[in-house]
Formats: structure tokens, C-alpha cells, sequence
């Protein structure tokens, strides 16, 4: 009787305590690459996000952790960060991946280990419907693809002609996604479409395209490839326009980025009053303006933030409040509307055209610029 009553009094004890941690804090994950740039301002609109809840006074009453991983936008390591997250059952929800392809790989082991996550920037086709347990902020590449293709099927040439583009684009699952979506819609004539490693030289690229004279030239890469590719572009004096996805938002740092078109599901410079707000806390925090990554793991965390507080620590439960979110009760972001759809896809936050400008991407119905070729 002594042993079951000090087994029974340690099982007490056991529970209290598991109790006690759900009760003292509330944990999520956080996974993204945390060494690159946009891993960077991924992880600073979580920061951001989480800070502002616990000066509120948390969850009801409760502070929210975070556990932070590096992904390092890998596959394989996106995996075994998943695999980490779903056996710490402290953890309720993730806010991540940032990539398509680390997404993609995580998508599977949060499946099968029964963790709800939102991811903040994966906008690759094949997550579209992948588990019922993965949502993301971002759309789908097939949908921002038609945006983009409408878009530049609708610039401006000599005579009335049809736009004539090149499209170049990383050969990952982002860039390919995002190049054969683009090539469906659009409107015109493609001339070229070429993939591109992350380590190749972009002078015969650039020549090339001197020879084929498109009027548009639509990167589906990342600013690490766009930068040099515009700094090219203005040694060899090529004049066509360029039309960045999402994946460009870093050009803007560039001076040979004046004019270029890029389409990001968020811009600092919306006037709208909680757009505002939280572009000067972010500027106060961390000395930069927000951009779309930061934007978008903002609301994602804000959103897993409402679902606990609806639903309680539980993660079966927090899945589906995010599945439950309809037009009638979406979440309001800094990004937008955002419910989702029977794929897990996020309805109501599109992607929208900019140009950039002194440093800024300006909406295009705003920015009153002409031209979009490189100076």
C-alpha cells in the first residue's frame, strides 16, 4: 500500500507539474534561417509580435514563449527542427517555415506528428492542400503568378505590340512555381525563360538578353541574385523593364533597383492607421523598416497568438480554429484580411504591385513613376 500511495502521490505530482507549465507560459516555435537577411526580419516581426502580447499582459494572464530554431532554409535541417517541435509537447503551435522548400519538407513530419504551423513566406504550389495541419500567410506562387503575368502583360510598348518578356528563375521549387505560373497568364510573348544557379555569373545572362531586347525581363529569384543581376544590367546599359516577385523586396536597397517593379504581399508605406503603428514600432525596435517577411511572421504569430486564446494549449484544438477562420471571422493583419481556405491556403491577402523608389517600394497606384528600366 505504501508503494501504490507514493506512485499514486508522484503521478499527482507528475500532473501538477505538466499542469503548471501550460499555466506559467505558453510555447511556440519559431523556425526560419535565421543567418540570411529575410530570416532575419522573419524572426524580428516574431520578436516584435510576442513582445507586444506579453506587455499586454499575455494570454489571458499568460506569457507566450518562443523557441527559436534555424532551419538554414534546408530541407533535411527543416525536418529535424519539425521532428523537435512536435516531441516538445510544451510547444502548442509553430510559426514557420519561411521557404517553400524547407515548408515543404516540415509539412510532412508536422502531419504525421499532429502540430499545427503556419508558415510565413512558402508560397510554392505544392503546399497548396499538403496537410491539414500546415497553413501560410502568403499565397500560393499559381495565384501570385497570375498577378504578376496580368501586370506585365499590361505595360505599356511601342506602337501598342505586345509585351515581349524573359523570365529568369532560380531553380528551386520558389522559382519554378512562380516562372511556369507567370508563363500561363501572361499576355505576351515569352522570348526566353532560363533557370540560374545562385553561384553563376549573370554577364551572359544580361548580354543575352541585350540581344533579345524584351521589354520585361520577370525575375522568379531572391534579391541575393537580383542585386547583381540589376548592377549588371546597368554596366551593360540594358534598358528592359524588371518585374520582381516577393523574393525582391531586398532590391530596394539597391540604387540600380530605381524603377523596378516588384509585387509583395505588404508594402511600410500602405497609410493604413495598424499598418502605421506597427512600422514604427518596428523602426523604434530594430532601426529598419519592416518588410514583407517581418510583416507576415508579425501576423502569423499574432494569429496563433488569438487562436490559443480562444481555444486554450491544445493543439488539435488550434488547428482547427485556423481551419475555422471564415469570411465572416477572419483575422485582421498588417498584411490584410486572412482567412483560409479547405487547402490551407489564406484567402483575401493577395499580392500587390509596387515600384520602387528612393530606397521604398511605393504602390503602383500611388507612385505616379514612369518607365521601371534600369538608370
Amino acid at each position: 500500500m505504501a508503494t501504490l500511495h507514493r506512485s499514486l502521490v508522484g503521478l499527482t505530482i507528475f500532473v501538477a507539474l505538466a499542469c503548471s507549465r501550460h499555466s506559467t507560459q505558453y510555447v511556440i516555435g519559431a523556425a526560419g534561417p535565421q543567418q540570411l537577411a529575410y530570416g532575419k526580419q522573419n524572426q524580428r516581426g516574431i520578436d516584435l509580435a510576442v513582445a507586444e502580447i506579453n506587455r499586454a499582459g499575455g494570454i489571458h494572464g499568460v506569457p507566450l514563449r518562443v523557441v527559436v530554431r534555424d532551419d538554414k532554409a534546408s530541407g533535411v535541417d527543416a525536418a529535424k527542427v519539425a521532428a523537435e517541435f512536435v516531441a516538445n509537447r510544451d510547444v502548442i503551435a509553430v510559426v514557420g517555415h519561411v521557404g517553400s522548400g524547407a515548408m515543404v519538407s516540415a509539412a510532412r513530419v508536422y502531419h504525421s506528428g499532429g502540430l499545427p504551423a503556419i508558415g510565413t513566406a512558402p508560397s510554392s504550389p505544392d503546399l497548396t492542400g499538403m496537410s491539414p495541419w500546415v497553413f501560410r500567410m502568403i499565397t500560393s506562387d499559381s495565384v501570385n503568378g497570375v498577378t504578376l503575368a496580368r501586370f506585365a502583360s499590361s505595360l505599356s510598348t511601342p506602337l501598342g505590340r505586345p509585351v515581349r518578356a524573359a523570365v529568369l528563375y532560380i531553380n528551386d521549387a520558389y522559382g519554378r512555381g512562380l516562372a511556369e505560373a507567370f508563363e500561363r497568364s501572361f499576355q505576351g510573348d515569352i522570348v526566353s525563360a532560363d533557370p540560374v544557379g545562385t553561384d553563376e555569373p549573370l554577364e551572359p545572362y544580361v548580354a543575352y538578353y541585350k540581344r533579345l531586347q524584351p521589354d520585361v525581363i520577370f525575375a522568379a529569384t531572391v534579391d541575393d541574385i537580383g542585386i547583381p543581376l540589376l548592377d549588371e544590367a546597368r554596366r551593360q546599359h540594358l534598358t528592359a523593364m524588371f518585374l520582381g516577385g516577393d523574393g525582391w523586396q531586398g532590391v530596394v536597397t539597391d540604387s540600380a533597383a530605381e524603377g523596378v517593379y516588384v509585387g509583395t504581399p505588404f508594402t511600410a508605406q500602405n497609410p493604413d492607421t495598424a499598418v502605421q503603428r506597427f512600422v514604427a514600432a518596428f523602426q523604434a525596435q530594430y532601426g529598419v523598416a519592416p518588410d514583407a517577411y517581418a510583416a507576415l511572421a508579425y501576423d502569423a504569430t499574432k494569429l496563433v497568438a488569438q487562436a490559443i486564446a480562444a481555444v486554450g494549449p491544445n493543439r488539435k484544438k488550434v488547428r482547427a480554429y485556423l481551419a475555422s477562420l471564415r469570411d465572416g471571422h477572419p483575422f485582421h493583419g498588417v498584411t490584410g484580411v486572412t482567412h483560409f481556405a479547405s487547402t490551407n491556403d489564406p484567402l483575401g491577402n493577395m499580392v500587390r504591385m509596387t515600384q520602387a523608389h528612393h530606397g521604398l517600394l511605393i504602390p503602383v497606384t500611388e507612385a505616379g513613376i514612369a518607365g521601371g528600366r534600369v538608370q
